[in-house]
């Protein structure tokens, strides 16, 4: 009998040792399994937020680009500017003048010109047949202006605003008459600008 309830004894421990580690497996491996898959649920939303970031990125990217202004065309450089001018003395006719940013622009070509008889000199204008090309003024321009656009038969000088003043209020025909003699520096403009006496 006492040796029937040690063996009892006995089977009943190996029974428990056995559950107990049979439990501590599980828990292992529970315990495994987390942290093995635990970096994998950070690693995602890391991943999404990288992509959505360098997506934003490309979109800014994209829209500032579309905003940029693009470079304004420079007014002092146009088609009526030819090189060929700098440094020279031309006669001119003029159809228009105007002042742009501060500046003084003419519309010309060029035109012959031919001393008309009498007791005072004075010019016969005859016009050109090319198309009218536009050139600057520099600053500090001088400009003599006689009848019929001055006021005298005389050359006298006049500003560049009150020029432009008085070609605004002439009639085509009436400037179709008028001559030049503009001198030009190495840019092209013109720094010294005077009209002829016509009768």
């Amino acid at each position: 009998m006492l040796i029937s309830r040690r063996r009892s004894v006995a089977g009943a421990t190996a029974l428990a040792l056995a559950a107990l580690v049979l439990t501590a497996c599980s828990e292992g491996g529970a315990q495994s399994r987390a942290v093995t898959s635990a970096p994998a649920a950070v690693t995602t939303p890391a991943t999404s937020t990288a992509s959505a970031t360098a997506s934003a990125s490309a979109s800014a990217s994209a829209s500032a680009s579309a905003a940029a202004p693009t470079t304004a065309p420079d007014p002092t450089v146009t088609a009526g500017a030819p090189g060929r001018w700098a440094d020279t003395k031309q006669f001119m006719q003029i159809t228009d003048a105007w002042i742009s940013d501060g500046r003084t622009y003419l519309s010309v070509r060029s035109a012959r010109k031919q001393a008309a008889t009498g007791d005072i000199e004075a010019w016969q204008i005859i016009p050109g047949r090319g198309s009218y090309s536009t050139v600057s003024m520099a600053t500090g321009s001088r400009i003599l202006l006689s009848v019929p656009l001055g006021d005298n038969s005389v050359p006298y000088p006049y500003s560049q605003a009150e020029f432009v003043r008085r070609m605004k209020r002439q009639s085509p025909t009436f400037l179709e008459g008028l001559g030049f003699d503009l001198t030009f520096d190495g840019n092209g403009r013109v720094t010294r600008l005077q009209s002829l006496y016509t009768p």
